[in-house]
């Protein structure tokens, strides 16, 4: 797959469309500084939703694990 057809599939991969559209831009104006940039934000924003995601994932192993000790009582 060529960089431009996995650019143009930035969205899917849970980036915002926005930042999607603005890396189009910048490939097509061949601002590649500013397109790595671009990405890193990207990916910067999709490993926030990640640690986000594991604190939730930890809460719940903690409410299974209280109520695992309570139904032992």
């Amino acid at each position: 797959m060529e960089l431009k057809e996995m650019i143009s599939d930035i969205s899917k991969l849970g980036c915002e469309s926005s930042q999607g559209e603005l890396a189009e831009r910048l490939y097509e104006e061949g601002q590649m500084q500013e397109l790595i940039k671009c990405l890193k934000k990207c990916r910067c924003s999709l490993v926030d939703e990640m640690h986000e995601s594991q604190r939730k994932v930890d809460r719940i192993d903690l409410i299974i694990r209280r109520a695992e000790k309570e139904a032992m009582k």
